[in-house]
Parts: C-alpha cells; structure tokens; sequence
C-alpha cells in the first residue's frame, strides 16, 4: 500500500514547515506572559494546520505572532525539526569547540560544565527596548546618588528615606569607604538589572547586581555562537550590536582614571577555580585588558602596581570581578587570599580606579527596592519609568505585618543573601508552601524580622524554546520561564555635564530548566542570546581604538606577570613530564613483555626509573623480583592521582597549570588539553574494571595519548607568541628534559644496562633518536657513538648538548642579556662547547666506566633544580627586586 500524498494526511511533525506547525500549537503556560504571541491567555490563536504553504501563508500575514517572530521565521529557509536539530547540535559543538564552561566550582576530578545555550533568541522589540533603556539609565542616576550620599553625607538616612539599620546593618555597607571621594567622581561603572515580564506585558525589575555583575562575557559568546545560526534573521530583524558599547566602557574606565586615556586598566579576577572563570579571560581578551590576580598585584607608597618578569608596572584601574570583602586583607576579610593588601588605602588616596567603587554590595539587597520609589520622587523629582515589584523589608514593623498576610502569595527573601554574619536562604515561592511550612516561615520572620525581606510573586514570561534531548526523534518547540539581565556602563558625561551611562542592547536571558519560575543557570537553567532590535540603524561601531600613541602601544604589548609567568613555567615542566614518563611506562610495558624480559641489567635500569619517576611506589618488587607484580602495579597506577604520581597525575597536572593561563592559549591548544585528560581517566578506569590489567591494552591507551601529548607540544611550540611567557614555558620544558635524560644515562651505565643488546636498544627509545643512530651507526653497540649521538649531537634535539645549548640561550634572553652574552643564571648550565668526545668516553685502567662522562651526567642533573631555583626567585617571587619597579 503506497504512503498518503495528500499533506493534510502527513505527520504534522515531519514535513518542510515543522518549525512552523509547532509554533502554531505551542503555547505558554496559563497566566505567563507568550513572548511568541505577545499575550497571557494561555491559549494556542489557530488550531494545528498540516498544510506548509498556509502557514507560511499565516506567518507572513503576522495573525498568529508578534511581529518580530513573524519576521524571524520568515527568514528561516529550512523550517523542519531536522533542521533545527542540526543547527541546535552545531551550537553545541561550537561551545564545545571553544570551551565555555560555567562551574559551580571547578572540579579537578572531572571535566568542567559545558555553557548551556539555547537555539533561539529572546527578542525584544524597539518599543519596549526604549522603555528598558530609559528606565535603566533612570535608575542608574538613582543608585548614583545614594551611592554619592551613603558615602558622603547621608541625608537620606537622616530624613527617613533610607533605615539607616538596612544600610549600615548591611555587611556590604563598607565603613573604610566612609567620606571617599572616588577617583573620575563615579561610583559605578557596570551594573545589571535583572528584569522580568508580567502577564501584563511590562517589564519589571526583580533584583540588581552593582558589586561584579557577572555575564558581559557570556552574552558576547551567545551573541557570536547564535548569530551564526540565523545570520539571516540577525541582519533583516536590524538587531543592535553590542561593540560600541564594550567600547565605551573602556574609554569611560580610561577617562576617569588617574591616567587619563593612557591609563594601564586590568580584570581582577578570581582565579581558574572561580564559576565563572572562562568569561574573566574571555572578556579581558576582548578588552584588552590584563586578566590579573590579586596574587599578581602590590601596594607601594599608595599606588597599586602589576608584578611583571620586567619588575612592577603601574596599574591606574581595576575592572573588578572579586566581591567587595575580598578586596583587601588589610582592611576587610583578613582571611583573604584574593585581594591585594592595601588596595583600600590606594583608592582612598586617588591613585586607583576601581568599578565599581569598593561599597556598593548593600544595594543588592532585595529590600532596598521597596524604598527606591519614594527616593526617585525625592532625589529626582521623577517617578521610576522601569517599576520593580512591590516589595517588603520586616526590618520594619508595619511592612512586616503587612508582609505576614501575604506570604501566600509572595515570595520570601533573605535581605542580607550569602552573608555569614546574617541569616541567609534560597528565595521561597509563597504558593509552593503548605500551611504548616508558612507558619514556620511566619515565625522565623516574626524572630529575625530584619533578615527577611517578601516581594511579590509575578509569573514570568516564558519563550520557545528548542529540546532535541533524545537522539532517536525530533527535537521540539517548547516553553520555558526566562529572565533578562540587563547592563548599564558608564559613558561620560551627558549635555549637561552630567554622569551619564550607556545600556548594552541586548543582554543576558536565563532560562528555566522546567515549567518552574526558576530560571538560574547553577539550578541547572539555561541562557539565551538576546535580540534587541532598532528602528534606527544599526550601530557599527567597533572596538578598535581610532589612535595608537606610542604609550598605548607600549602597553598593548602583552605584559607577562609573575603568577602567568610561573605557571606557563609550570605548563613546560608538566608537558615534558608527562611525554617523559608516558614514553617510559610504554617502553617498560614493551621490554616486560618483549624478547629481553629475561635481562636483569635492563629489568634493573627500569625498575630504578619507574621508582624515580614515581610509576610506582618505592617498596614495589622490583622487575627483577616480580615481573609481573610489579607490572601489575605500573598499569594499576597510570591514572593515580596521589601516592605514585604516574602519567595521569603529570597530564592532570599540565591541565590545571594550562587553565590558569587560559587566556593565553588558543581554542585548539586548550580544546586539545582537556580532551587528553579526560580520555586519558576514562581508558584507564575502563582498565581498572576489567581488574586484568592487561599490558596491550595499557600499551594502546600510552599510544594514544603519545599522539595527544605530541598534539600538545606542536601547539606550544609552533603557535605560541614568542614572549618572555613562551621562553619560560619553554624553559620549564628544557630543565625537566635535562635532569630526566641525565639521569636515566647515568642509571643506564650504573646498572650495566646500557651494555646489553636490549638495554642498548631501550636507551635508544627512551631517548627518541633510534632511527637516527641505526641511520648514521647501523648495528653498532658502541658507547663512543651512543654518547655521539645522545650527549654531544647538536642536531639531535633529544641530546645533552641540544638541551643545554638551548637552555642557554633562552635564560640570556630572558634576562635580555646583549646579543652573543650570557646571563649569569645562564653561565650556571655547563657549556657543551667545552665537551670533547675523547675525553667523556677515556675509562682509565680498572674503571667500569668513564668517570668524566659519569661526572658531566651528575652536573646536569644537579644544574637543573638549582637553576629551577634561581629562577622562581628571580622571576616568580621577586626575592632579589624588593625595591625595583618600572614605569614610574
């Protein structure tokens, strides 16, 4: 029997217009807000057609959909599930591909969470985006004002407008900023708003963040990952861009600072282990601003500088990310290791921007909300454009017993979130609580009426979004809550010679993960890209300065700071390590199995370096006692993490050392890193639960990550720029090379291995440089030609003269030591010039061995870790520079 042609028969899901039927069947819940539809009543406008060419009809006609998502689905060509399940795999892939990670915290046992991303925008039409832009920028002049006044004279708490116990009971609320007069004359620089929209299709403010608001780098990446999807719908619905906007915050932090538009601006962020780390290095890239540390910075006679390999640099402004406490262990939390000691007395004192200005925490409060009406009224003589919703601080005695009948139907929360010195908990929907529950709320407000604040319940709108979560069907348009942030930088100054700021168009939208009004991206929720679209043209702007004086493009030259600095070191001497000990666990695994499993010298030389290079435990029976327990132990230990700190623990290492210096490492160089620890983990548990720890199959897992770990080199060495930070990491590679390669030729000749066949041979593969000596030597066991080739051979980068020549080389130009001079740190490395063939290999009368070759082998090794030394108190800890800084 032939398939039905008439289309009206077809599965309504699988034809060229599927997109088109879902959106005519979907619809929001009842009582939310259809971002699609532009209504709140819960019903679908037509009943499901099967027909393409009369939806397309009804889409074109704009009967069904606002106008902007009427224009947006006109611009798809290809509208069927198949199609947007491909486009909402390659968005995956993409994010993937440049790793966007958002982590509760970064867990070094497992790979970092995945950015989650929604196929289709949030898009907000002109009209209301001018609403949102105007009540945004209104509300900025407000904060500013209190912000102005809470520091400064405080009228507001003496004539009632604010409770001075919200204010000053607020541990944001800092009491060393008291009478500071910050530098530029702006308190705030980048703030967010968190808005949503009611069933009466206004937007509303729900809660605003002006400490380090987080998101300018996350919304960069959903803009460039989701414009990519739909670039025709980006360019015909005239969506605003954002470039101008990023611009104009740094030319304001410039401006303002007390360096005026040369002025040396940094990120002061966290730390890799931070959530949201990957937005720091991303966004200080787009910037061009210094992703620092508070580790990386000092205070001097007032003025905060930059620990650089070339001294310290002036910094004249901080784009924080770090919460206020945290700032400076000096004066606020001393327990902190994420500030800089003596920051507070810097801004105090004029000689350091910092957005925003160290304070501003207890304007987050929920609470405050409740009271920014009436201030507006007074401090404006303006009503508030952009409403937030009515809100109660129990703080006061009326509004709490106002609040008590509500509670039902309101939401509950803590006036002081994530503080430690008052009550804090996750906000509370009213209706989702039984009546015991809310008498237990009621009497934990009635106790601790300050630290609870109610604020009314409002269904938020809701957006289609697209769910492709099983692979055997078809996604599916669904509906899902959404909330916006939105940004506001400061601009200069307006005509009238007034701070002004500028709204970012566009913004960051979270998504629920259910039907639930919860939409947080570390409850599981997702972001969308938001499309705010222009009636006027679009904004081309971009980011490139206009002019580069010889000051700025001093400054734009990277600046390489002592913590990057030791841990590209670091990032060198964790990648040799782990080629180092992969190449010999696999050479070992091979010659325990191969025709020479039966030679003690050989079974001796890798016992004595598996122990050494910590494959397995000292105490382990050695090969020569029990060859197969003590392979059994080496398989078992690939991947451990402590006690024998084998391959695994080298590659985990090179990973983290790698994600602290991210920013400074291509996508591929980084996508590559992780993907080789986390395959690495993943063969070798897959190995401890078969429990027969069998060595062919350890050798193909060594083998495969061979292959990754030369991936790795080839981008450091080949795609790396060539600064100082390169030179260390390169310097790092050469110091670990030079003491592993020492001392397992020294190993070779004490245990006599190196005069067996096998242990010839296994010298050779340790060494990389077996075809090269068959090659030059054929067959030949000679120790003469073996020390030819492995200590004096200049064009074997995997020879002792190689490596020290090299290593040379970079520390004098690290140290920017004249053309043809050497630096003292280094003269310390012996000189292979001076090496002579005849005299390394002379065995005077009754010698084993040549002395002088055994003696070279003990300087280098030793040379290595006493040139590793000199080096972190140099370059790394400023040890012998106490009083050395540049710039000023």
């Amino acid at each position: 029997m032939n398939a039905p042609t008439d289309p009206r028969l077809a599965d309504p899901f699988s034809s060229a217009a599927d997109l088109l039927q879902q959106a005519r069947v979907y619809t929001a819940a009842a009582g939310h807000y259809d971002e699609l539809r532009g209504s709140t009543d819960g019903q679908p406008a037509l009943t499901p057609a099967s027909d393409a060419a009369s939806a397309t009809q009804t889409i074109a006609a704009g009967a069904d959909f606002t106008g902007a998502w009427t224009q947006f689905l006109e611009q798809l060509e290809d509208r069927s599930s198949a199609a947007m399940d491909a486009r909402a795999a390659s968005l995956q892939r993409q994010i993937r591909d440049n790793g966007v990670t958002y982590n509760v915290y970064a867990d070094a046992e497992g790979p970092q969470r995945p950015w989650s991303l929604d196929l289709f925008p949030l898009v907000v039409d002109a009209t209301s985006w001018q609403q949102i832009e105007a009540g945004v920028q209104q509300r900025m002049r407000l904060l500013e004002a209190v912000m102005a006044d809470v520091y400064g004279p405080q009228t507001y708490l003496a004539q009632g407008l604010l409770p001075p116990a919200l204010v000053h009971g607020h541990p944001g609320y800092l009491r060393a900023m008291a009478g500071v007069h910050p530098v530029g004359g702006r308190h705030l620089h980048v703030t967010a708003f968190d808005l949503a929209r009611g069933p009466d299709g206004n937007w509303w403010v729900i809660g605003q963040r002006c400490q380090a608001p987080s998101g300018l780098g996350y919304l960069l990446e959903n803009r460039l990952a989701v414009s990519r999807q739909f670039p025709q719908a980006f360019n015909a619905l005239k969506v605003q861009r954002l470039a101008g906007t990023y611009r104009a915050l740094v030319d304001s932090l410039k401006a303002h600072s007390p360096a005026g538009a040369e002025a040396h601006i940094a990120l002061l962020t966290p730390g890799p282990y931070n959530e949201t780390y990957f937005e720091h290095a991303y966004l200080a890239r787009y910037l061009g601003l210094s992703l620092v540390e508070g580790s990386d910075l000092l205070v001097r006679d007032e003025r905060l500088f930059l620990k650089t390999l070339r001294g310290l640099v002036p910094v004249h402004g901080l784009l924080k990310r770090v919460d206020d406490q945290y700032l400076d262990p000096l004066e606020l939390r001393p327990d902190s290791t994420l500030g800089v000691p003596g920051l507070l007395q810097a801004i105090r004192a004029g000689h350091v921007l910092v957005a925003n200005a160290p304070g501003s925490a207890f304007l987050e409060s929920p609470a405050l909300l409740g009271f920014l009406p009436a201030l507006a009224r007074q401090v404006l003589g303006e009503d508030l454009r952009l409403p937030a919703l009515p809100t109660w601080w129990c703080g006061e005695r009326s509004a709490m017993e106002d609040a008590l009948s509500r509670l039902r139907e309101h939401t509950i929360k803590p006036t002081y979130p994530g503080s430690s010195l008052h009550t804090s908990f996750e906000s509370v929907l009213g209706h989702t609580l039984g009546q015991t529950a809310l008498d237990a709320w009621a009497g934990r407000i009635m106790r601790q009426s300050e630290d609870h604040t109610v604020q009314a319940y409002m269904p938020l709108s809701q957006m289609p979004t697209w769910h492709s979560s099983e692979p055997d069907r078809n996604g599916t348009l669904v509906a899902r809550s959404v909330m916006l942030r939105v940004f506001a930088v400061s601009d200069g100054l307006d005509a009238g010679g007034q701070p002004h700021w500028r709204v970012l168009p566009g913004g960051l939208a979270r998504v629920a993960s259910t039907n639930a009004d919860i939409a947080s991206m570390q409850r599981g929720g997702s972001s969308a890209d938001v499309w705010a679209l222009t009636e006027g043209e679009v904004d081309t702007t971009t980011l490139l300065p206009s002019g580069l004086t010889p000051t700025v493009l001093s400054q734009r030259k990277r600046l390489v700071t002592s913590r990057a600095a030791e841990n590209l070191y670091w990032l060198g001497r964790y990648t040799e390590r782990a080629e180092n000990t992969q190449r010999l666990a696999r050479l070992t695994l091979e010659c325990l199995g191969g025709e020479n499993q039966s030679s003690v010298p050989l079974l001796q030389w890798l016992s004595q370096l598996a122990v050494s290079n910590t494959l397995v435990l000292p105490g382990t029976p050695s090969a020569v006692q029990a060859r197969r327990v003590f392979e059994r132990t080496l398989i078992a230990s690939l991947a451990s993490s402590d006690g024998a700190t084998s391959v695994g623990f080298n590659v985990r290492a090179l990973k983290l050392a790698a994600a602290a210096v991210r920013e400074r490492l291509s996508q591929e160089h980084w996508h590559t890193i992780v993907r080789t620890e986390e395959e690495l983990f993943s063969q070798c548990r897959r190995l401890s639960a078969q429990g027969d720890y069998a060595p062919a199959q350890a050798l193909r897992v060594l083998g495969e990550l061979s292959d990754q770990l030369a991936a790795i080199t080839g981008a450091q060495t080949d795609r790396m720029t060539r600064d100082d930070g390169w030179r260390l990491l390169s310097i790092g590679r050469h110091i670990e090379r030079l003491h592993f390669l020492a001392h397992a030729l020294a190993r070779s000749f004490d245990t006599g291995s190196v005069d067996t066949d096998g242990g010839f041979e296994a010298l050779l593969t340790l060494f990389d440089s077996t075809i090269t000596f068959h090659a030059e030597y054929q067959q030949r066991r000679d120790v003469a030609a073996l020390t030819d080739l492995l200590v004096l051979d200049r064009d074997n980068p995997r020879s002792l003269a190689w490596v020290a020549h090299t290593l040379r080389g970079r520390l004098a130009k690290l140290a920017l030591s004249p053309a043809g001079e050497l630096s003292e740190l280094a003269l310390r490395v012996p000189n292979p010039d001076t090496w002579d063939l005849a005299h390394l290999c002379s065995t005077p009368t009754g010698e084993a061995s040549a002395p002088a070759l055994r003696a070279l082998l003990d300087e280098l090794g030793s040379c290595a870790f006493s040139v590793s030394e000199d080096i972190s108190s140099t370059y790394f800890t400023h040890s012998g520079q106490t009083k050395h800084s540049l710039g000023t």
